[in-house]
């Protein structure tokens, strides 16, 4: 299983490279795995719209959504 960090430095390239759609490639890319078979990579990026979503509370909120290795998740 891939971990948290993995997860959210996932979600925020995806937030950097498609900013406001970075949930909706997340899931398309979900799907493309799913329809080819890859069951482990398209459940991992099903993780990836609710780190998105907790990144972009961070940042709302004044938290910096920094990764580090030293945020707290």
């Amino acid at each position: 299983m891939v971990s948290d960090p993995d997860v959210f430095r996932a979600a925020k390239l995806l937030i950097d490279k498609h900013g406001e759609d970075a949930p909706l490639r997340a899931a398309e890319r979900a799907d493309q795995l799913l329809e080819a078979g890859d069951m482990i990579g398209a459940t991992t990026w099903r993780r990836i719209p609710a780190a998105i979503e907790e990144l972009g509370r961070g940042w709302r909120e004044g938290g910096g959504g920094e990764l580090n290795g030293e945020r707290s998740y």
